[in-house]
């Protein structure tokens, strides 16, 4: 196991790069606090709620995050990153 972060500019995957800011820092908070709704994401980020939806949806369209049904409450989706994109996340 590396001290280095996934998602350091050598590691993440090309499209991590061509995503605008936002979603880059809704990647890095995915990557250090798991999975999380789209709720839990807001309040991590201090974005606003239509910028981290925004986010969310540029990083999914991608590829590089993967979202299910919450099983607490069904109305909810829970976001985690692709373990297929980033597969150093998952041996930590």
């Amino acid at each position: 196991m590396s001290d280095r972060s996934a998602l350091s500019s050598d590691a993440a995957p090309e499209a991590l790069l061509e995503v605008p800011p936002s979603a880059k820092l809704v990647a890095k908070v995915l990557e250090i606090e798991g999975e999380l709704t789209q709720e839990q994401l807001t309040a991590e980020t201090l974005l606003p709620a239509r910028t981290a939806r925004y986010a969310v949806g540029q990083l999914e369209e991608r590829g590089l995050v993967t979202s299910r049904v919450s099983l607490l409450d069904a109305r909810k989706r829970c976001y985690s990153l692709n373990a297929d994109r980033f597969p150093e996340l998952v041996s930590r």
